[in-house]
């Protein structure tokens, strides 16, 4: 990056089903005057507003950027919409980054969202794909074959989705915000109903209501703050074709030849033990081990194992999605950059009871679209 960047504040909603008190502009707005609050700052000192949401059709409203730059506080300034499907929170953030990383702006108001509860993610998840049998089955039923490749190629055995659960609602319970909010137990998961196999309906993400936003900062501007900001080391956003003769759907390259750029970029060659803390894009259980083998932590066929053991468990290892993860939130749109934002938080020392003791350096995630589209960045609580 041309100069440091920084985040300065974190703002996020309670996420839950369906938000029936606040209008698409309300929920917005909750996650923005709490991101500006937690800044210290005003609409005033925002040079300009980058949004991000998943597709238009989760809430029936087409191009909603236009009628909320009033809730967003952009009359008058920059504002640019990001869209690069289930990856675009995360998207939305390091364009923001890029904003300042110019020198073009001082501080950016970046924010994601999703109102899922006034739309039909499935339905709009289900899309009929030329010279291809129609799924209608959803996400899950799109990224099932992924997962039973995995299996078939570690020969992972069947309880990992299930621990993997047991994990994320675990951790689910010591954030406030989170959307579900109740433990289970792998043989609850094992004996609810198989949707894909081997996708069981509780080792499903919630549909949920909810935003986040986030003020990004040059490092004058950031040392002029209130409290001690999260320095962004690196990040970088890939994309790759779907439909590519002989592409790894299990370990898309994208994923890692993106971590790739922002370890090098960060100055990190031991993943494993270099970052204290990660939170990474999982909507189905079996993309944690996965994602642990693309995201560099182990070797092909170890992800599984890691979790067999525990090793990323709060307070194990590698505490991975300390916060519940999307496998307990998942305003679609704003998943992405609640991710960043818990990583954010977890540097800044600011992550309440989930927070991962000593957390130094954190790794945030975000895959969308067909397993094509990655977001990544590494934040530090040093410069």
């Amino acid at each position: 990056m041309k100069r440091p960047v920084a985040v300065v504040g974190v703002g996020q909603t309670h996420h839950s089903a369906r938000r029936a008190d606040v209008s698409i502009a309300g929920l917005v707005r909750e996650a923005v005057d709490r991101a500006l609050l937690d800044a210290g700052l005003s609409h005033e000192d925002i040079d300009a507003i980058v949004i991000g949401k998943a597709p238009d059709q989760l809430e029936g409203v087409m191009q909603p950027e236009q009628f909320l730059a009033g809730a967003l506080g952009a009359h008058m300034k920059p504002l640019l919409r990001v869209h690069t499907a289930g990856s675009v929170g995360a998207s939305t953030a390091l364009t923001a980054v890029t904003h300042v990383a110019s020198g073009m702006f001082e501080r950016v108001l970046t924010v994601a969202f999703e109102k899922q509860s006034e739309g039909n993610a499935m339905w709009t998840l289900s899309p009929s794909l030329p010279f291809t049998p129609p799924l209608v089955a959803g996400a899950g039923g799109f990224f099932a074959p992924y997962c039973r490749a995995y299996i078939a190629k570690t020969g992972a055995p069947d309880h990992i989705g299930p621990l993997t659960v047991v994990s994320a609602r675990e951790n689910a319970m010591r954030n406030e915000y989170a959307h579900l909010h109740e433990t289970v137990t792998v043989e609850q998961v094992m004996e609810s109903i198989m949707l894909w196999e081997p996708i069981r309906y509780l080792e499903t993400c919630p549909s949920s209501d909810g935003a986040v936003a986030m003020v990004v900062a040059s490092e004058e501007a950031a040392k002029k703050g209130p409290r001690k900001p999260a320095w962004v080391k690196a990040g970088y956003s890939f994309a790759e074709a779907m439909w590519v003769p002989g592409r790894d759907q299990v370990s898309p390259r994208a994923g890692r030849d993106c971590v790739k750029k922002v370890y090098d970029a960060a100055g990190i060659t031991d993943p494993w033990n270099e970052i204290d803390t990660a939170e990474i894009y999982v909507p189905f259980s079996w993309f944690e081990a996965m994602w642990l083998e693309n995201l560099g932590f182990c070797d092909e066929g170890e992800g599984w194992k890691i979790i067999d053991r525990g090793e990323q468990r709060f307070g194990a290892h590698l505490p991975i999605n300390p916060s519940g993860g999307v496998l307990c939130t998942n305003p679609i749109g704003a998943s992405g950059m609640l991710r960043l934002g818990e990583t954010a938080l977890q540097v800044m020392g600011r992550a309440g009871e989930h927070q991962v003791d000593g957390a130094k350096t954190a790794l945030g995630h975000a895959y969308g679209g067909g397993a094509q589209y990655f977001a990544i960045w590494v934040v530090s609580s040093e410069l």
